[in-house]
């Protein structure tokens, strides 16, 4: 790695490459047929807006390296302004709405971000609280008017650029994304240049994705990706903080009406996709090569569904596996799920997630919530045994903002290496995932769940993914959560059941029955032989973006109250 890198430069080439190719496609309503109408910029006018970005915030007086939280919808706008911000050298803070209000607020404190570029209602909030904010001085209005703050709209801020461009400044910090918060507070992540560099070609070159191709991007920040191989984004009529309900016909209109060769979204979208295409008939247009579905785990149901509707024989839907800290990690493609590992994963070895990606190291170590300072303190464990998964990687990011105590718990130093620094690649560190899984004989690695989440009972841990793999067979279950009640390592593990649309047991005798039923589902396996109690819920509470990942963190205090409850 070099200071000199930035990501923005790799949009630079793709506009000298092909410049009159589409970059970015936008619905912009429909027409009198209800077929949407919709805007394209090309890869030269993506270019042209991005450095009028970044040449108006320096002239504005931005300096590189200050903070500006960016909190715009998905949009050309965004992509624009993500890689303006960038080649500018300024720092974008990113920040899912999903996390909720509460963590939200606690994040941007946390940043001081020196202003904000957003839509009219942040803007209007971030006025209100400006007193939590009292560095925000630069702050652009984007998709509406200023009302009673200061600050620039979107297009005073393009007037505003001069008409040479500045030289893109040295930096080696590019952005701070925030991790979802499920396990824990949210924390940023410090990204450099260097590391999405990395994932660019580590994506690329993975799927074998061209220039040229059409993607359907269900997640903001691929488009960034697309943008820098040459690929075209197509931004969906969609929701993005509503994965769960999206509609499917739209979707499937995007996805013919350009030939979209590669989708992307989390594995909720695809989930409503498959249902709708399984219960019409309808099919995935032919041109689609490969759906990715990241964020969370994606239930085999949605990969039968999926694999079922594609038209063309050779397309498939990848998961690939990482985190907010390290991605990519590893990826598994449907049928190897459906064909290989999924009759393992029924019977409780855990969630396959595939191969790693070239240049990506893993480890599996012993489980520990003690900071591990060097390897040499770690050990790693054989193939199949059930450990702490650590990664290593050109795109593992090696620290959090302001958080050393976090960083310090989730780093290993590699002692084969020197300490990093601004010049030592990546590699150097290991990152703890908060993961627990294990490598089997032919090097792939399976998912157990979060290290967080396991119970720790007077008879052993339990591991969330494999024991509710085992209730989960049971026809009636849509899904199950594991929990422990009590103290480690003194835990009473308790099950709880989100029953089948209309399959919840409404009466005394129908819940006695189907709990019996669950019962010996989980005496026949020696993993769960050791759960004795049953709960039903009719709504898991999970995560407003994946609809998958379940807060369980919620559920051990109301499988308590609701033991209480049945007791008294």
């Amino acid at each position: 790695m070099t200071e000199s890198l930035n990501i923005a430069n790799r949009l630079t080439t793709s506009a000298a490459r092909w410049p009159d190719q589409i970059a970015v496609v936008q619905p912009n309503g429909r027409d009198s047929a209800s077929q949407y109408r919709y805007r394209t910029w090309t890869f030269s006018q993506l270019e042209r807006e991005a450095t009028a970005i970044a040449n108006g915030l320096l002239a504005w007086g931005v300096q590189p390296g200050q903070r500006l939280v960016l909190m715009v919808r998905p949009s050309f706008e965004f992509i624009a302004l993500t890689f303006g911000l960038m080649r500018a050298g300024i720092v974008a803070v990113l920040i899912d709405p999903g996390m909720g209000r509460s963590h939200i607020f606690q994040c941007l404190e946390e940043i001081n971000p020196d202003g904000f570029v957003a839509i009219p209602v942040v803007q209007a909030i971030r006025a209100f609280k400006r007193r939590q904010f009292p560095n925000a001085r630069f702050n652009v209005t984007v998709g509406g008017h200023k009302w009673l703050w200061s600050g620039k709209t979107y297009r005073e801020l393009l007037a505003a650029a001069p008409g040479f461009p500045f030289p893109t400044p040295h930096s080696a910090l590019a952005a701070i994304i925030f991790t979802s918060g499920s396990t824990g507070p949210p924390k940023g992540v410090v990204y450099e240049h260097s590391m999405f560099d990395a994932q660019v070609d580590l994506l690329r070159d993975f799927y074998g994705i061209q220039p040229g191709e059409i993607d359907l991007s269900g997640f903001p920040l691929f488009g960034l990706f697309n943008a820098a191989m040459g690929v075209t984004t197509v931004i969906p009529d969609m929701n993005p903080m509503q994965p769960a309900r999206v509609d499917p016909v739209r979707i499937l209109a995007h996805l013919r009406d350009w030939n979209v060769t590669q989708a992307f979204g989390s594995p909720a979208i695809w989930n409503r996709v498959g249902r709708h295409c399984e219960s019409t008939g309808d099919k995935l247009s032919a041109t689609l090569n490969r759906v990715l579905s990241a964020g969370a785990p994606v239930p085999v149901h949605v990969i039968e569904r999926m694999r079922r509707a594609f038209s063309n024989p050779d397309a498939d839907i990848h998961t690939p596996y990482g985190a907010t800290e390290s991605l990519p990690i590893a990826s598994i493609c449907g049928r190897d799920v459906l064909e290989q590992t999924a009759p393992r994963s029924q019977q409780g070895a855990g969630t396959c997630v595939g191969r790693t990606f070239p240049g990506i190291n893993v480890k599996i170590i012993p489980i520990t919530d003690d900071p591990i300072a060097s390897m040499d303190d770690a050990s790693e464990l054989p193939c199949g045994e059930i450990g702490e998964i650590i990664v290593r990687g050109p795109s593992t990011t090696r620290e959090y903002f302001l958080r050393p105590e976090a960083t310090t718990a989730a780093k290993i130093r590699n002692a084969n290496i020197p300490r990093p620094s601004p010049l030592t690649p990546r590699p150097s560190l290991y990152h703890r995932m908060g993961d627990v899984g294990y490598l089997d004989d032919e090097g792939r690695l399976w998912f157990c769940g979060r290290k967080a989440h396991m119970v720790e009972t007077a008879r052993g841990r339990l591991f969330t993914i494999p024991c509710e793999a085992i209730f989960n067979n049971h026809p009636r279950v849509f899904r199950s959560a594991l929990v422990g009640i009590g103290s480690k390592p003194q835990q009473q593990p308790v099950i709880i059941v989100e029953p089948e649309a209309g399959q919840f047991p409404e009466s005394p005798a129908d819940q006695t029955r189907f709990r019996a039923e669950l019962l010996n589902l989980g005496r026949a396996n020696p993993l769960t032989a050791s759960i004795e109690t049953v709960l039903f819920h009719r709504a898991l509470p999970v995560d407003i973006r994946h609809n998958v990942k379940i807060f369980r963190e919620k559920l051990g205090p109301w499988a308590e109250s609701e033991l209480k409850r049945q007791r008294w």
